[in-house]
């Protein structure tokens, strides 16, 4: 892993900034990264798309709804990337966004199989999780758990596993 003076990190086949070690990362900043978050958690909430039985729903076959949400999301981000693109658009701290190809790996395929059946089991993926929570949903918070143990476990043996 290599640090430059402007705080971009290169890490295989991504770039990325690291704002936490800028002074403009300041309490106000978390402040509003937080209300987004709310925000979109009860947007989650409204839209049913934290419901496990929607998320049932979805896998059975029985509902166009889940589908039609991330048929959104991915419409949604597709337009976005190409307008950051096409326009050269900016973070908000004034630097140039990075958006570099990634090339395909056959464990990328074992990954989605490993993380379906989770979303499949639990009704729950990492986005909405939070909202489940915040909603009452406490048997959730062993799905969290299992995530944060998962991220852990791949982080750990990630270079042991074939590319």
């Amino acid at each position: 892993m290599e640090t430059s003076k402007s705080n971009k990190v290169r890490h295989q086949d991504a770039m990325c900034t690291n704002d936490s070690a800028k002074p403009e990362a300041s309490i106000f900043s978390y402040f509003i990264y937080m209300l987004i978050g709310v925000v979109f958690g009860v947007v989650f909430v409204k839209a049913e798309i934290i419901s496990w039985f929607r998320i049932q729903e979805m896998f059975r076959l029985h509902s166009f709804h889940m589908y039609g949400v991330i048929g959104t999301a991915v419409l949604v981000a597709m337009i976005s990337i190409f307008i950051i693109k096409k326009f050269s658009i900016k973070t908000l701290q004034n630097e140039t966004v990075y958006l570099e190809t990634k090339t395909f790996s056959k464990g990328q395929l074992y990954g989605g199989l490993i993380f379906g059946i989770g979303w499949a089991i639990t009704g729950a993926c990492p986005g909405p999780l939070f909202a489940q929570i915040g909603s009452g949903f406490l048997p959730v918070i062993i799905t969290l758990l299992s995530a944060i143990g998962g991220t852990w476990l791949y982080g750990y043996v990630r270079e042991k596993l074939p590319h």
